[in-house]
């Protein structure tokens, strides 16, 4: 049984930064990606971004150049570092992992706000 469990969301002012972890447990093929995606309030979840043992990396084009997405695959973690956060950014942050099915975490909440 795969376990997801995020970390390292708050509140923080536009402009700033937040680092968020999540730990995986169970059986996770680094072969498989996992990543991350978030749901806004009154919003559909959507795709933050995703990354596979190999690098290979697909990024939300409203978060390209300010969020970066890594993996340590011996410790079954993906971090996703969130730089000029805005407003906009405001929601639950899921970590993802798909293997034959979906997996997600219960999520961490990022508020982004003066």
């Amino acid at each position: 049984q795969v376990q997801l469990v995020e970390s390292g969301g708050g509140l923080v002012q536009p402009g700033g930064s937040l680092r968020l972890s999540c730990a995986g447990s169970g059986t996770i093929y680094s072969a498989y990606p996992m990543g991350w995606y978030r749901q806004a309030p009154g919003k559909q979840r959507e795709l933050v971004a995703t990354v596979t043992s190999g690098g290979t990396t697909n990024v939300a084009d409203s978060v390209k150049g300010r969020f970066t997405i890594s993996r340590d695959n011996a410790k079954k973690m993906v971090y996703l570092q969130m730089n000029s956060l805005k407003p906009e950014d405001t929601a639950v942050y899921y970590c993802y992992y798909r293997g034959a099915v979906a997996y997600w975490g219960q999520g961490t909440q990022v508020t982004v706000s003066s």
